[in-house]
């Protein structure tokens, strides 16, 4: 870890635990009777645990932390994209969208450099 932590790894961090405990609500909605799908509400509620626990981890600088997130970042706008094709336009755009502002600052200048 190099040098004092960049407000962009910060918002990520924030962004990041944000994204993963509205993972675990919808993912708990979906397991309920009539949610929808069983299978996908516990792969978000898989998903959602983990980003939150990561999450922590970019705020103490770890690059694997920072791999991590990455990955999962990808997944759920990859997931987005899938909603996106199902009919749910809006709800997907919107799902991709703290996981894209996370990614950008994640890999920004200051940040590569922090993880260095």
């Amino acid at each position: 870890m190099a040098g004092e932590r960049p407000g962009g790894v910060t918002l990520v961090a924030v962004l990041a635990w944000i994204s993963g405990a509205l993972q675990v609500i919808s993912g708990f909605f979906q397991i309920l009777p009539g949610g929808g799908n069983f299978g996908a509400g516990v792969w978000a509620i898989i998903l959602g645990i983990v980003t939150v626990i990561v999450s922590l981890g970019l705020f103490r600088g770890s690059s694997a932390a920072r791999i991590i997130v990455t990955i999962i970042f990808v997944i759920n706008i990859a997931t987005a994209i899938w909603l996106m094709t199902l009919g749910a336009f809006w709800s997907g755009l919107f799902s991709a969208l703290f996981p894209l502002i996370g990614l950008i600052l994640l890999w920004s200048k200051r940040a590569n450099a922090f993880f260095s």
